[in-house]
């Protein structure tokens, strides 16, 4: 087939859904009016928050209009995204643009959704397209868009549109309510993995690929889940000790994280360790610590890679090193048995099945939370029975153009989006981004069970402080 390129991108040519029905979108994209408002973007976080689909997996945006929904998925959630659309002047011009600067992170397809589609993909996101079908092309459209994601986000207009006249023409051509579409849903045997009736509007999370299981995937792991069990398996065997809960401590612990703001608290830690308040470390500021002279009491790690082995690397007297189970086997041996204690991810299908699998009758106490170390790290702590935090390097934005408060080449990134809370506004990478929304979400569950400090004037502090003034009424 021929292939019409723009820059970096390929436009791939196919036949149309109707002369007709091609022209009267690309008509209606000349207007500005109809440009105002993009479901997909104004859907985009509320699919993060729900679905938390895996970083540097790939998500068709089927229908993606503007594309501006597209781009926030993929700026903000670390995705590749493919913008699919039939109408060749959909997208914003902006985002054209930003698909020829990030071709790694946006691809743009010109795609008939009555032809089937030979992108796949692991994620689909289809917000404000159904409607638009006419009735006698629906099934097949939405066969080739379920037959190409593993799971897919539908956003669904119950009303008819308002900016048709613009043109002349009607546009939602397919109107119906909540239950209309989850019977469609229910016809196709889609297992439908979460649904709201908005009235105006419906959401549906579905697959016909899914078999129950959680659609929530291993948060923060840069390893597959073969790996992961692969790890876990080999770990339990060394029979190490394993976490449990402990009563509840009236102690105060400093937790630290690597962010750049560090780098300015290292005083005021080296005199909180002077009296003896106990020193928490993730990753590589547990080496930071060592530098320093700063040895800490307790060190975590969650990722599964051998290279991690730095991070524990010189091993410290009397250090309690709290490994995740999936950590790999070479970073889990580097340390004194008696010094490394093991835990688990919740919601984590590879360790559920591992500890299954290795025929260890067990009792095992799940970690729950986010993806990344210091996400786990706070429901960890909790588990151990402490509540009172002060956090240090808990940025989740660049600072200076510095991700860390020391080198840590494995997160060296190109791709860099602004920001604004709340007035402000932080340059950070999307994992960055995502973290900050996670770990919202998870101040939800654990803001009762303990209190924390977040030093700093990084994003994670802006974000409570506003949260605390808004609770004021300031």
């Amino acid at each position: 087939m021929e292939e019409t390129k723009i820059g970096m991108v390929g436009l791939r040519p196919t036949v149309t859904i109707g002369k007709t029905e091609r022209l009267k979108y690309e008509e209606i994209w000349k207007h500005p009016k109809y440009r105002e408002t993009a479901p997909g973007e104004d859907l985009a976080m509320t699919y993060l928050q729900r679905v938390k689909p895996r970083k540097g997996e790939t998500l068709i945006d089927f229908g993606c209009g503007t594309g501006r929904g597209g781009r926030f998925l993929a700026m903000m959630g670390g995705l590749n995204v493919v913008l699919m659309d039939f109408a060749k002047n959909a997208l914003d011009e902006d985002v054209r643009k930003d698909v020829e600067t990030y071709p790694d992170r946006l691809r743009w397809v010109l795609q008939d959704m009555l032809r089937p589609i030979k992108e796949t993909a692991r994620y689909g996101y289809c917000t404000d397209v159904l409607e638009h079908i006419p009735p006698g092309q629906l099934d097949t459209v939405l066969t080739n868009i379920l037959n190409s994601a593993r799971q897919t986000f539908f956003a669904i207009s119950c009303e008819p549109d308002n900016l048709g006249a613009l043109i002349g023409e009607t546009l939602h051509m397919n109107v119906q309510p909540y239950s209309w579409w989850l019977d469609k849903f229910r016809q196709y045997r889609c297992n439908i993995m979460w649904s709201h009736d908005g009235g105006g509007n419906c959401l549906f999370l579905v697959s016909r690929w899914a078999t129950g299981k959680s659609i929530h995937d291993i948060a923060g792991i840069n390893v597959t889940s073969e790996e992961v069990k692969a790890n876990i398996l080999v770990n339990l065997e060394l029979g190490l000790q394993e976490l449990k809960p402990h009563d509840q401590q009236d102690v105060e612990v400093m937790l630290l994280a690597g962010g750049p703001s560090l780098n300015d608290c290292w005083d005021e830690i080296a005199e909180k360790r002077g009296r003896g308040i106990p020193l928490v470390t993730t990753n590589g500021a547990y080496n930071e610590c060592v530098k320093r002279g700063l040895m800490p009491s307790a060190q975590i790690i969650l990722d599964g890679r051998e290279f991690n082995k730095r991070f524990v690397e010189p091993v410290v007297p009397g250090c309690k090193y709290l490994l995740a189970s999936q950590c790999h086997p070479g970073v889990v041996r580097a340390v004194p048995a008696d010094q490394v204690w093991l835990w688990h991810c919740g919601s984590s299908d590879p360790v559920k099945e591992a500890l299954k699998e290795s025929g260890q009758d067990r009792d095992w106490f799940p970690v729950y939370g986010g993806m990344t170390v210091l996400l786990r790290a706070f429901p960890l702590l909790i588990m151990l029975g402490f509540k009172r935090f002060q956090v240090y390097g808990f940025d989740s934005c660049l600072m200076d153009d510095e991700h860390h408060a020391y080198p840590q080449a494995e997160n060296n990134e190109k791709s860099v989006i602004e920001l604004t809370v709340e007035g402000r506004t932080f340059k950070c990478y999307p994992w960055m981004a995502a973290q900050a929304y996670e770990f919202q979400e998870e101040q939800k569950m654990i803001a009762d069970h303990c209190e924390m400090v977040i030093h700093g004037d990084g994003l994670i502090s802006h974000i409570l402080k506003s949260a605390a003034q808004a609770a004021q009424g300031n």
